[in-house]
């Protein structure tokens, strides 16, 4: 079977799930790529294949979205970004001619579905928002937000073939053709043995958020923080603070030895703190209320903690909660991707017979 795969390019943690689903799926089809971003050359390193496109991005500040910045930096790529992907367009259609599509959130791929009427399976946690049911309580006081992102989420690829949403927690699906299936994890982190540490693990991207390193060298515990100080080749530290390049091996290893985990509310990192039964202070950037959702259900399952910002006190409470905590994480299993790998090939046999007769405008 040919396939198009589609995966958006802001943040890292599409393309690392995205990778294990096209691990599966290209030892048996022709599978093409459509990405953007840094997700580009990660996936380019590790498959054929894979296409550049033109994708949104997003500017930080501090543990915020620059929304206005944000917008005029689109704004200005767009003029040299889409002419780019009318040109991948027709060569996708001229050469590889797509049985199926799936789509991580990327609407490139999506688009292309709907206008040749091959059926498109959406891949990714964020569906989660529109297409479940959530307590009122439990959105209390984000009500707006919500709402706002909730729109957005649905505008994004409706009418999609099935959603598969991939999560660690399980509200009440309202919508036909969805189906929770358990988070997609890497198989480094499946094979990591989680064992009890001393440490706490940080996961920091934006450089501006000089506020959080402060309160982290106040508390006196030793962290290892990731993501901070990216020019750096080796360890360095200071003082209890030890500022770590990148390694995905040395970052799982951390992982699985860390007494807690301190990070936004980016569902990768979270999905596999809780597979490892670590748990999870989660500080969501501002302005993603999708990161505020995923550190509510965190912390309503006594998973980890939600917080807005962090001080010595939220981290004083967190750590005080970290026992109870992990109690909760004991009762968490998952058997590795089995579940969603199997639904999405039997999905992908469904597809094939509607290539054509699919019409996505028919549906919600």
């Amino acid at each position: 079977m040919r396939i198009l795969y589609g995966v958006v390019g802001e943040g890292m943690g599409h393309a690392t799930r995205s990778r294990v689903v096209l691990e599966h799926l290209t030892k048996h089809h022709d599978v093409h790529v459509v990405v953007s971003g840094r997700a580009r050359d990660y996936l380019a390193k590790r498959f054929e294949n894979v296409h550049n496109i033109w994708g949104f991005t997003l500017n930080y500040e501090g543990n915020s979205v620059k929304k206005w910045q944000s917008l005029l930096h689109n704004l200005k790529g767009a003029i040299t970004g889409w002419p780019q992907n009318v040109r991948k367009y027709f060569e996708i259609v001229d050469e590889f001619k797509p049985d199926a599509v799936i789509s991580d959130f990327e609407s490139f791929s999506y688009m292309f579905a709907r206008n040749h009427f091959i059926p498109c399976i959406s891949v990714d946690n964020m569906q989660i928002i529109n297409r479940c049911k959530h307590e009122p309580e439990l959105l209390a006081g984000h009500e707006d937000e919500f709402e706002l992102t909730r729109s957005l989420v649905k505008s994004k690829l409706p009418g999609a073939y099935h959603y598969l949403i991939t999560t660690f927690f399980h509200p009440p699906v309202r919508k036909d053709r969805t189906t929770l299936v358990p988070s997609i994890l890497r198989p480094e982190i499946i094979s990591a043995k989680s064992e009890p540490g001393e440490h706490l693990l940080v996961y920091q991207t934006m450089t501006s958020n000089t506020a959080l390193i402060d309160e982290l060298r106040r508390s006196g515990i030793e962290c290892r923080i990731y993501g901070f100080k990216r020019d750096i080749t080796g360890d360095v530290r200071e003082g209890n603070l030890v500022f770590k390049p990148f390694s995905e091996a040395g970052f799982i290893d951390d992982l699985r030895t860390a007494r807690g985990v301190v990070g936004g509310g980016g569902y990768t990192l979270m999905s596999e703190a809780v597979y490892l039964k670590k748990p999870m202070l989660s500080v969501p950037i501002g302005g993603q209320f999708e990161q505020v959702l995923n550190a509510l259900y965190l912390q309503k399952l006594n998973y980890g903690m939600h917080a807005k910002a962090l001080d010595g006190q939220v981290l004083g409470e967190f750590l005080e909660r970290v026992d109870g905590c992990a109690k909760s994480l004991e009762g968490f299993t998952q058997d590795g991707n089995t579940v969603l790998l199997e639904k999405l090939d039997a999905l992908l046999l469904e597809a094939a017979a509607r290539k054509g007769k699919w019409d996505e405008t028919t549906v919600s």
